[in-house]
């Protein structure tokens, strides 16, 4: 058997299925876990956290008017801005409308008493503690803003709200009026510059028509320009109107002229409605087509109704296609004549142009002035307008911010939420305790499963011991814990390799692991099958099998091995057949590595003669050397591991020096495990009852106990289990 590697750590995983069975084998710890969170969050609750209330005023916050100027426009207020209600949700905390609502409703120390403070609390202290209570949101998709105040006092809470709404309130009106007061002083400054400009560009007007005698009419009007710009404007209307006629008749001619002879008898009707002429030829055109039908199938070609009806037809044809030409002749007619008139108003522009500029070139100067003098008489009429109306909205109620709930004290408590916390106390106790369970399993490194062992040491696993064993020989032969040991036996016997083989030790890597009661139930097992067994106490340091026979343990085996006594007389027999026991006697300070002795060896071999099976006790392998003296003499050895006691690494540590020392390690025994809560193991906690049951069964139809053959065919059953 190879040695397994030390320095090697068990690496430690967790399958799907291994997710309830580390639930169930922490449910205790879970469920403290989980209790304590939520008693703790309970008490927080219900009796450690004030209640706190809130109340909140709605108001609808709008943009203002826009800046002063000339032209009105309030419809630039509706438009939709992203950053405009988030601006004034700032401003609304900021330290100038929250220190006015400090100082309005004496905070500091109403604040101050709450925490109770005899000192009046700072400003600066106040706004960050009333700042941190309150909180200010939109209505989505509207410019309904609510703020919320959250305090202890209910209230206290409704009254700061409604005061945080006064307050900002007058400083958006005052922002109103000082912005409209400033914007209204500039445009009486602009007004009286204009006026004065205004002035002196007239007295220079006045002073070039004496001086140039430009002519003027009773209303004031210059001549020139009156009667030259009038005659050019009619002529430009009539040269524009002639060239629409003109363009839509061309239009038409050319969607006339691409077509067919059938096509425009057709389309002039709908072209040109006027014209019913070509409507009614058409209606007899058809009629003569219809009669001319008729004729052609009823009768024949020398009859005088079908020449008739043929002439008139070809009457009819002739008329339509001379009427259609005519239209289309007139069409062209009037095009021609229309882009002739064309012509001649776009030369009368021309030369009615020229008159006038010739004629004006002298007069260009009092006609720039004129038009300046015009323009600022507009201009100054239209700031004058301006400034009455500012004046009047500045006197009025501005609405961009409208109260539309005011704020009432709360009645009932927003914070603690009872529910939610409650809700949230049992969601992360739970969380928090199987957290903890599986962060526990994943640093406890001890031996679980049967893979474990199989995995980390390299060896089988022989026997799986189930909790709260006692010692067979006091429970009796129908024990339902002995099929355990006798599964023990049986995987034993068919691991020896040699049947010479019947020195037996027990050993373990650290104190508690069960290694004692494991080798007296094995040995006692062995003696109910009817081998004779001997058991040597040789945990010389802490001797513990006398205890569980209830002999004395005056003299044993050191006695022996010191030639104080002999063999015989250090052999006690028990209350079970076919087994004795040989105590350990009281260990001289003297006689330390005394199993190491040749003394040790030939009482071995002595007792390997007298006996058919002899197990010997050992202290723990990490504790003291004998345990590896034992490991080094015996025929066959067996480990014991504690189910979750020590880490793997210690259990590896203590195999290797069991192969170091050349011993015979048979296997391993997973002891003290809970069968009922661990899954991995219900097959043998099912299997044992059953054989228990099994065998109280038989003892009712008066079967033997002992019968070595029945119990053998179990034994191999369990063997090909494993």
């Amino acid at each position: 058997m190879d040695p397994a590697k030390i320095s090697e750590k068990p690496e430690v995983k967790l399958h799907f299925l291994d997710y309830w069975r580390v639930i169930q084998m922490r449910k205790s710890l879970i469920l403290t876990v989980f209790l304590l969170v939520v008693i703790t969050t309970t008490v927080m609750t219900f009796w450690l956290l004030p209640e706190k209330y809130a109340s909140f005023v709605r108001i609808q916050i709008m943009k203002d008017a826009p800046e002063v100027g000339l032209t009105e426009s309030r419809i630039d207020r509706q438009y939709f801005d992203p950053y405009f209600l988030q601006t004034e949700f700032q401003i609304i905390k900021s330290s100038t409308i929250l220190n006015s609502v400090i100082t309005n409703m004496d905070l500091c120390k109403k604040l101050a008493a709450q925490r109770d403070e005899p000192v009046e609390m700072p400003l600066d202290e106040a706004y960050e503690i009333l700042s941190k209570r309150i909180k200010v949101e939109q209505t989505r998709g509207t410019t309904l803003v609510e703020i919320w105040v959250y305090d202890f006092n209910r209230d206290q809470a409704a009254q700061i709200a409604n005061k945080i709404q006064e307050i900002y309130t007058q400083f958006r009106r005052g922002t109103f009026t000082t912005n409209r007061q400033a914007g209204i002083e500039a445009l009486k400054l602009q007004l009286a510059d204009k006026i004065a400009e205004l002035h002196r560009k007239e007295s220079a007007l006045d002073s070039m028509v004496k001086e140039k005698k430009i002519p003027l009419t009773e209303d004031g009007m210059f001549y020139t320009t009156t009667i030259y710009p009038e005659r050019l404007r009619r002529l430009e209307g009539q040269r524009i109107d002639a060239k629409e006629a003109y363009m839509h008749d061309s239009s038409l001619l050319a969607r006339i002229v691409r077509l067919t002879l059938n096509e425009q008898k057709n389309a002039l009707p709908t072209i040109l409605p006027l014209d019913n002429s070509l409507v009614m030829l058409t209606e007899r055109l058809g009629a003569a087509e219809e009669k001319f039908l008729i004729n052609s199938n009823t009768l024949g070609a020398a009859h005088p109704d079908f020449k008739n009806s043929k002439d008139a037809l070809e009457l009819v044809q002739r008329q339509v296609d001379e009427k259609v030409a005519g239209l289309v002749r007139g069409l062209q007619e009037r095009v021609d004549a229309e882009f002739a008139n064309v012509q001649n108003l776009e030369e009368q522009v021309r030369a009615a142009t020229k008159e006038s500029g010739e004629s004006s070139e002298e007069y260009r100067p009092y006609i720039r002035l004129k038009r300046e003098v015009e323009s600022l008489h507009q201009m100054t009429e239209q700031i004058e307008k301006r400034v009455i109306i500012e004046a009047v909205e500045v006197v009025q109620p501005n609405d961009a911010v409208r109260i539309i709930d005011i704020a009432k004290p709360g009645i009932y408590p927003v914070s603690p939420n009872k529910p939610l916390n409650l809700a949230l106390g049992i969601i992360v106790g739970l969380i928090v305790g199987v957290g903890l369970a599986f962060f526990i399993e994943y640093l406890d490194t001890s031996v679980k499963t049967i893979d474990d062992v199989e995995r980390a040491l390299g060896a089988p696993v022989l026997a799986v011991i189930p909790q709260q064993i006692g010692e067979l020989i006091e429970e009796g032969l129908d024990s339902p814990h002995g099929e355990a040991y006798r599964v023990l036996r049986t995987n034993l016997l068919f691991a020896r390799k040699d049947e010479t083989w019947n020195t037996i030790t027990v050993l373990s890597s650290g104190a508690g692991e069960g290694k004692s009661t494991t080798l007296f139930n094995l040995a006692t097992v062995f003696a109910q099958a009817g081998a004779r067994v001997l058991i040597v106490d040789s945990d010389l340091n802490r001797p513990s099998i006398h205890k569980i026979l209830h002999l004395s343990n005056t003299i044993g085996l050191t006695d022996y091995l010191l030639n104080k006594h002999k063999l015989e007389e250090i052999i006690q027999t028990t209350s079970q057949a076919n087994l004795d026991f040989m105590p350990s006697g009281r260990l001289p300070r003297t006689a330390m590595g005394i199993l190491s002795s040749n003394a040790m060896k030939e009482m071995i071999k002595e007792v390997k003669r007298r006996y058919d099976y002899v197990f010997f006790d050992a202290p723990p392998l990490l504790g003291v050397s004998d345990a590896s003296v034992l490991a080094n003499l015996m025929d066959m050895t067996l480990q014991v591991i504690q189910y979750r006691r020590y880490p793997q690494l210690m259990t590896i540590r203590a195999k290797q020096m069991i192969l170091n020392v050349g011993g015979h390690l048979m296997g391993i025994v997973l002891n003290n495990i809970n069968m009922s809560q661990d899954e991995n193991y219900y097959y043998y906690s099912g299997y044992y009852e059953y054989k228990a049951k099994q065998k109280g069964a038989a003892a009712v139809k008066g079967d033997k106990p002992g019968d070595d053959a029945s119990k053998n065919e179990g034994e191999v059953k369990v063997k090909q289990k494993y």
